[in-house]
């Protein structure tokens, strides 16, 4: 139990730090700054502008729980090393 535990606990973690930064790329993709690069924004005559922001608060919440979860598995990973015999 302790091992996968462990393994449990770890591979949760790497998965939020990922997630955490498709999340950042996301938000860096989609925002203003991107305007500049658009070709057809270079074009003659031609605006762009950056109209709306879409809330990107129930993923950032979904981070947070990640890593919630990853605390909580910490946790399990002491009760399971305190009631074994090592």
């Amino acid at each position: 139990d302790l091992a996968v535990t462990v393994i449990t606990a770890f591979l949760w973690l790497v998965s939020t730090f990922a997630w955490a930064k498709a999340l950042a790329d996301i938000k860096v993709s989609t925002g203003a700054s991107m305007i500049p690069g658009i070709e057809s924004c270079k074009a003659p005559g031609t605006t762009c502008r950056f109209a709306s922001v879409t809330s990107m608060g129930t993923l950032n919440v979904s981070v947070v729980f990640g890593l919630l979860n990853m605390v909580l598995w910490s946790g399990n990973i002491w009760l399971l090393y305190k009631d074994t015999n090592l």
